[in-house]
């Protein structure tokens, strides 16, 4: 008697889902779209997601995660990338998991949920259609049977394909209208339409029907006296003493030499001297993060020794000093040679680094729980890389080696144009300004104008099918006709590949004279 409220629970999402394949259907098979229409896509997976669960319309902590699905959306039409769909599958399944949550707790059990329903997805529509058929069935006779459901439809299925069968051989219409409702052979583009299919169902269906975990690991408190080998007031004491003069020693060495305080030695650059040391000093600030949480836990004897404290406080703000040395060094870096995405995302790392050693400190002065440790920075974290969502890293690499390059009197080095050009459209935006200058040299313009018109056909050609927000906006402002340039294959930075060295033809065949052929014949049987 059951099985009526379950099937109707069933319908109500199957059309959905349905919505949610044909949507995906069109979108990526039908008209091989991409870039902002995934945002479309996004949009329309959070429609069919309000429409298939009440629940989650009338959970008000949900409606948090689904505005930040909605921003991530958005962010997609902007300008699509892996990043911004990330974000926007964790954001949409925490909100389609959050009704089935007693409340919010900590990033640790979230990470737990959402792994465990990323693993059952795959599984989630043969599962529930098994619980359905064995409800239907007792629901409706009891008892559920296999061999009674192939017994009773067995006569009807084979008697109506011999009568289709004869049908088609004595009507060739007949046999035309059959062959068109039949499908095509198996074909690797049938074949991935399938899988397509399959593959947009259980996404909406993992939404639609999820799988809260029931148990979870509980999140590591850190409070409390921890018993490790080793480990005491006096050795902790002991350590901190050593562990604040060394990092004195290097912070005074930085304040010297990377200050530009003391002239750097000979055979050493500034670029040599801030390269070598960025990374590994990061290395170093977060094991001083790992010690300070093992051996100094809220509430332990260690974290209320006064002396202990201070100490703590004065080595978390070296560490944070040294994590300013740090970035300090890859800017140098960076004004030594050029800017890319990877040297900007290290400066947001560290970034990420300086505030988790500050949120330790505060842990350790209010005695704040692991949970909310784990939580701040999840925060801190979640925000950064929801401006990356906007903010073209790429572009902004792009434009501010174009204003620093030799070539427009800058003071770095000479300007990588086979990077701009890998860059993409990034980069047409910034390679159009240097182009419009008046200083640069003729065959170095046209290099540019060769990297540039490259970029700009190629985005052309991309917005026909992965149309984006950003791209629009670059073709709106580009806005400029193809120039000429000289015929020839060109490389990465635009200049003229020499042709390739044409081989030497063979020497002429020479004609022989029949009578001298003869005559020399004639001496020799002499």
């Amino acid at each position: 008697m059951h099985s009526f409220p379950l099937a109707g629970r069933f319908r109500w999402k199957l059309a959905p889902a349905s919505f949610v394949v044909g949507m995906g259907d069109w979108f990526f098979y039908q008209r091989h779209l991409y870039g902002g229409f995934i945002g479309l896509f996004a949009l329309g997976l959070l429609a069919a997601l309000l429409a298939g669960r009440p629940a989650v319309r009338h959970d008000r902590r949900a409606w948090a995660a689904l505005v930040a699905a909605g921003l991530f959306a958005l962010a997609l039409i902007h300008d699509a990338s892996l990043l911004a769909w990330g974000l926007f599958w964790i954001a949409v399944s925490m909100a389609a998991l959050m009704p089935a949550t007693a409340r919010f707790d900590d990033g640790w059990r979230w990470f737990q949920r959402l792994a465990w329903q990323s693993i059952w997805s795959p599984f989630g529509p043969l599962i529930d259609l098994r619980r359905f058929l064995k409800v239907r069935a007792a629901g409706r006779s009891g008892r559920w049977s296999l061999n009674a459901a192939v017994a009773v439809l067995a006569l009807p299925l084979i008697g109506s394909a011999v009568i289709l069968a004869l049908f088609s051989a004595a009507n060739p219409l007949f046999e035309l209208f059959l062959s068109s409702l039949l499908p095509p052979l198996l074909s690797p583009e049938l074949i991935g339409r399938a899988f397509l299919w399959s593959l947009l169902f259980l996404m909406a269906w993992s939404l639609l029907r999820p799988c809260p975990a029931r148990r979870l690991l509980p999140t590591f408190d850190g409070r409390g006296e921890l018993r490790l080998p080793g480990v005491s007031v006096a050795s902790v004491t002991l350590s901190l003493l050593v562990f604040n003069l060394i990092f004195v020693l290097q912070n005074l060495m930085d304040i010297a030499w990377l200050w530009g305080l003391v002239p750097m030695p000979k055979g050493m650059s500034m670029a040599d001297y801030a390269h070598r040391g960025a990374y590994p000093l990061i290395a170093t600030a977060l094991l001083a993060a790992l010690f300070v949480l093992v051996t100094l836990r809220p509430g332990s004897l260690t974290a209320r020794t006064g002396t202990i404290r201070r100490l703590v406080m004065l080595w978390i703000g070296q560490n944070i000093f040294l994590v300013a040395s740090s970035m300090l060094r890859t800017v140098d870096y960076i004004q030594a040679y050029s800017l890319t995405r990877l040297r900007i995302a290290a400066l947001v790392w560290m970034l990420l680094v300086a505030f988790g050693l500050a949120a330790i400190c505060w842990r350790l002065l209010r005695e704040r729980s692991a949970a909310w440790l784990i939580n701040v920075n999840l925060a801190a974290t979640g925000l950064v890389l929801t401006i990356a969502c906007f903010v073209d890293l790429g572009a902004v690499a792009a434009q501010w080696n174009v204003r620093h390059a030799r070539e427009v009197g800058g003071q770095g080095v000479a300007l990588d144009l086979c990077y701009l050009n890998a860059l993409g459209d990034s980069a047409l935006l910034p390679l159009i300004d240097l182009e419009r200058r008046a200083d640069l040299r003729p065959e170095f313009r046209e290099r540019v104008r060769a990297v540039r018109s490259r970029l700009h056909r190629a985005l052309q050609q991309d917005q026909q099918h992965g149309w984006t927000l950003l791209g629009q906006k670059r073709l709106d402002l580009a806005g400029r006709k193809p120039v000429a340039l000289a015929s020839g294959a060109r490389g990465c930075d635009g200049a003229l590949r020499p042709p390739p060295p044409v081989s030497a033809a063979p020497p002429p065949i020479k004609s022989v004279d029949p009578k001298a052929v003869r005559a020399l014949t004639g001496e020799i049987g002499k």
